[in-house]
């Protein structure tokens, strides 16, 4: 697989995370640390399915425990910091690009059973090829989170 996409996707969401001052929605929904420490949950599952296709098993993608308030807040208190998040999210994310870099063919083309929920909607319920739930961080997850971020330091109010 080509990684060169996700790489790129990874950088902008990184830089919209290091940006100074980001704050908290006004409609109650994730603040940057949370946005954060999901996005280190999906890659770590993602990462998780593609080494176990590799290894011969047949795994299946549940991003349930990724929006779990519990597992999010956890995963925020094993870092000592936004910087360490932002450090940790750039290593996973490596990580599961160098994986990705090594599926080939019929490994990239294995159907995984997926569930994906967004907002508590139903988004997918179906088995896909590893390589379009891979393609799908680069295309849709990452950068909506990069969006989401962003919007976050537009919510930073304004101090004359």
């Amino acid at each position: 697989m080509d990684t060169a996409v996700l790489r790129t996707a990874y950088d902008r969401l990184l830089d919209a995370a290091a940006t100074p001052g980001l704050g908290d929605t006004d409609d109650g929904g994730w603040n940057a640390d949370q946005v954060l420490a999901h996005i280190l949950s999906v890659d770590a599952s993602i990462a998780a399915v593609a080494l176990g296709v590799v290894a011969g098993s047949r795994p299946a993608f549940d991003n349930r425990i990724c929006l779990d308030a519990w597992n999010l807040d956890r995963i925020i208190a094993e870092h000592s910091g936004r910087a360490d998040l932002i450090d940790h999210v750039r290593s996973q994310a490596a990580v599961l690009c160098d994986i990705a870099d090594r599926l080939h063919g019929e490994a990239a083309s294995v159907l995984v059973p997926s569930l994906l929920l967004s907002n508590d909607v139903l988004v997918l319920d179906q088995p896909i090829p590893l390589a379009g739930l891979i393609n799908g961080l680069a295309e849709n997850h990452v950068p909506g989170h990069t969006r989401q971020l962003l919007g976050l330091r537009a919510a930073v109010p304004v101090r004359a």
